[in-house]
């Protein structure tokens, strides 16, 4: 999806060239698949950091091209709404001092990127969702002026030009109604890559699938939108609704926005392969390439029609190809939210690719104790009840999964994802400080979504919501900058 679309509207025949494109990527995948040594390397990993720029208030300012404009840095991209922006991460080896590095990097990255917001009359706020937003603030007139953006949203529109229904049901209640896929945007999401070889993909794959609920129920940082508190991570709800195009004269169509359909049995290609089977092209750029005479050629094609395509459907993990480096995959962990600090953000990457790695050797003997279904559903419980969701996990007694509370079944999960780290040659040091935040986050009984609930209903019992509203994003700001994880945050 970082590719920019010169034009908006397309005809007939190109959805149909587009996908008949489509059928000779997969082909040219499963060849480049099947090349001795292809995608064989080190393990790395890399981060997308989305992001919303605000006022003094924490309401949401429009400027993200002016920022942009006074930050030029290469890793920053624009994202769907105007007050949206997301920066890429350098990868880099997973061993050694690897998360602790990508922190620091993004705390440079962070502090020139405030600067420009702070000449603009704005500042960086790390939520999954600004608590302050209000309906006016994702109209169609939200979108930032792109052409990529405008393409995808008639894209969409063409599958589905009725109104989005967002309906979410939580500790209160949201049901409206939106013409365009602007609602999408109040999201900001935390993404983690991590290359793996073929031969790995699909264990690791279902292993991130497994690890997904309980990371994200101690990660959850999104409850609040439109002044009502729904989900502890609002953002798995919203996501889907915000683009969901499913009911269509009368058909049912698969999710675009998903878990996925079941644990992968080979590799890389069936992800690859489900998306074009299940999901119409949004996007119908076609290129010149001939994947398949470049990789009979000895080539490493780039495939764009499928990693665009593959891009218009946002699994909550996800395979990618990418040709660089002589062809490589990656795992594109995309369930976790940004915020509520940079420190906060490095413990969640460590702790969820820990935990996937950990599971990894294991993942054979887990997935039989655990039907497909049940890991979906606890993922979807994981995001509407954070700590204190209740989720199954396979159980080494008994032939059924056991029921454990995820602030219990993080706590443990620890060992596992040390495991994980320490095979994949991380520092002792490293583990024993990105851990120990997760550790200190479980004892405290906090994430970030129990601190803006709890300062929430503290703050109403002096104020009306609206007010209350402004004054925990004033307090969410004050203490984001200062650094600390929200563990040790101070309640309002």
């Amino acid at each position: 999806m970082g590719l920019e679309i010169d034009r908006i509207d397309f005809e007939e025949a190109e959805y149909e060239a587009f996908a008949a494109k489509l059928r000779r990527d997969l082909e040219a995948l499963e060849l480049l698949l099947a090349r001795p040594g292809f995608g064989e390397g080190p393990d790395t990993i890399g981060a997308e950091v989305e992001l919303a720029l605000v006022d003094g208030q924490g309401r949401p300012q429009p400027i993200n091209r002016d920022v942009m404009a006074d930050a030029p840095d290469p890793r920053l991209a624009l994202e769907l709404d105007r007050f949206n922006l997301e920066y890429n991460s350098t990868p880099r080896s997973l061993a050694g001092a690897s998360f602790s590095a990508l922190a620091a990097e993004l705390r440079t990255a962070l502090d020139e990127i405030e600067a420009a917001a702070i000449d603009n009359g704005g500042r960086v706020a790390l939520v999954g969702i600004l608590p302050t937003l209000h309906k006016d603030d994702l109209q169609s007139s939200a979108m930032t002026e792109s052409k990529r953006f405008k393409a995808l949203s008639r894209g969409i529109k063409r599958l589905h030009p009725a109104p989005f229904r967002i309906e979410i049901d939580g500790d209160e209640k949201l049901d409206l109604e939106c013409d365009d896929v602007t609602m999408e945007g109040a999201n900001t999401s935390f993404q983690l890559h991590l290359r793996v070889t073929p031969d790995d993909f699909a264990r690791t794959f279902n292993a991130a699938q497994l690890a997904a609920a309980p990371v994200l129920a101690v990660s959850s940082n999104s409850p609040i939108f439109l002044s009502r508190v729904l989900w502890h991570e609002t953002r798995v709800a919203l996501f889907g609704r915000a683009v969901e195009y499913r009911v269509d004269n009368n058909l049912w169509r698969p999710a675009r926005v998903t878990f996925g359909h079941g644990w992968v049995r080979r590799g890389a290609l069936e992800c690859f392969a489900e998306s074009v089977a299940l999901h119409s092209p949004l996007l119908p750029v076609v290129t010149g390439e001939d994947p398949v005479a470049v990789v009979a050629a000895g080539g490493v094609p780039a495939l764009c029609e499928l990693k665009l395509h593959h891009g218009t459907v946002w699994s909550w993990n996800r395979a990618v190809f990418d040709p660089a480096d002589g062809g490589h995959l990656r795992v594109e962990l995309r369930a976790l939210p940004t915020g509520p600090t940079v420190a906060d953000m490095a413990a969640n990457a460590a702790f969820l690719i820990g935990l996937t790695l950990g599971l990894r050797d294991e993942i054979d003997h887990l997935i039989p104790a655990i039907p497909f279904r049940l890991a979906h559903d606890n993922f979807y419980r994981a995001a509407r009840d954070g700590l204190d969701s209740m989720l199954l996990w396979p159980s080494r007694r008994s032939p059924s999964p056991d029921t454990h509370r995820a602030i219990d079944l993080a706590g443990m999960l620890l060992p596992v994802a040390r495991r994980g780290l320490e095979a994949a040659h991380v520092d002792a040091g490293e583990i024993d400080l990105h851990l120990g935040i997760i550790d200190a986050r479980l004892r405290a009984g906090c994430s970030g979504a129990r601190w803006l609930r709890d300062g929430l209903t503290k703050l109403e019992r002096k104020m009306p919501r609206g007010e209350a509203l402004t004054r925990l994003m004033q307090l969410y700001l004050e203490q984001m900058k200062d650094g600390a994880p929200v563990a040790q945050w101070d309640t309002p």
